[in-house]
């Protein structure tokens, strides 16, 4: 799209294939205040993305793709588009993301190994190994209930 005056515009199919978020998704974080409201052009009412508009969006699909909530993006934005960006509140969302990541990593470590408990217990039962299956049926049900008491922070 041809600049006016602010520098070089972009439509919103052109900003979602260069951050690489449908255009639903753009229309999307600006709907629920995860980025500011986007200018209009007067003729047509499409959006009009300015390059300032492109490195806050690029900024933000690199927090959605660690899995960073519509909240805390949304506070990740609102610290840093002040004159003093909050740097602190920066680092702590991020420390945040960061602990949440290593619990669901956790949590997934925990069903792959139940997961290879099960496989083996299967193999053993196949095998016609029944006091391994027996030792590896008593492990699967130990992961199982650390599985469901597994209680995630919010």
């Amino acid at each position: 799209m041809a600049g006016t005056g602010i520098g070089r515009t972009y439509s919103i199919k052109e900003v979602a294939a260069l951050v690489g978020l449908p255009p639903s998704t753009l229309r999307y974080y600006e709907d629920v205040s995860v980025i500011p409201a986007i200018a209009r052009d007067p003729s047509s009412g499409h959006r009009i993305y300015t390059e300032g508009d492109l490195e806050l969006l690029t900024w933000v699909a690199c927090l959605s793709a660690s899995g960073m909530s519509i909240a805390d993006m949304r506070e990740y934005v609102r610290s840093g588009l002040g004159a003093e960006r909050d740097v602190a509140e920066f680092i702590s969302l991020l420390q945040q993301q960061d602990a949440r990541l290593q619990e669901e990593a956790q949590i997934i470590e925990l069903r792959r190994e139940f997961l290879r408990t099960k496989i083996a217990y299967w193999r053993a039962m196949k095998s016609g190994d029944a006091p391994e299956a027996e030792r590896l049926d008593m492990r699967a049900r130990e992961l199982a209930e650390r599985l469901k008491s597994w209680s995630p922070r919010s």
